[in-house]
């Protein structure tokens, strides 16, 4: 079935939502559960996945253009007009796997910084659809990746706090004029 927000994956001059960047308190919030899927909320959704296509990102949570709410777009075909991009309205992952892998993440609330990251390499999630209609899914790879990264988002919590290697942290940050002191590191499990 054919999403219903559908966008052009294109730039736009003037994207409709600003996007935040690492040390605003609005990207540390915990975002609130959705009660209920209207045309206002995809308008909203519409809105994100605009940002998301202007700044050439993959994902896009709500919290990263000032919205505390539990909503995230992700789009890793953006080469591929053919291919609606994923909405997850209150996402909840039910599974991971027990592989873990490494691999460089990036993020639009902070430009220009790439750092390793650890994270399992399957996930299981349930969310709801742009309809409202409850779905699940599975997904590896830079899938599995992108919606853990969103979705740490809804928790407030960046990747950067997820990053081991403290050197390489404080070098790009302060080569990308980002203050080390937004960086709230997360205890290993």
């Amino acid at each position: 079935m054919a999403t219903v927000v559908a966008v052009e994956k294109k730039k736009l001059e003037n994207p409709p939502l600003d996007i935040h960047y690492l040390g605003d308190r609005v990207l540390r919030q915990p975002a609130k559960r959705i009660a209920k899927v209207d045309d206002q909320l995809r308008t909203t959704i519409r809105e994100m996945l605009q940002t998301m296509y202007s700044a050439d990102g993959i994902g896009l949570a709500a919290p990263q253009v000032g919205i505390n709410k539990q909503l995230i777009v992700i789009d890793i075909a953006l080469e591929d007009p053919e291919k609606p991009p994923l909405v997850l309205i209150n996402p909840k992952i039910v599974k991971s796997g027990s592989n873990f892998c490494n691999s460089e993440e990036g993020c639009l609330s902070i430009p220009g910084v790439y750092l390793e990251v650890t994270r399992p390499d399957e996930i299981e999630i349930s969310y709801k659809n742009e309809q409202g209609k409850p779905c699940k899914l599975k997904a590896d790879g830079l899938l599995s990746r992108a919606i853990q990264h969103e979705m740490d988002h809804l928790n407030g919590v960046m990747f950067v706090d997820r990053v081991e290697n403290g050197i390489a942290l404080n070098e790009e940050l302060k080569k990308r004029g980002f203050a080390v002191s937004a960086v709230k590191p997360i205890s290993k499990r």
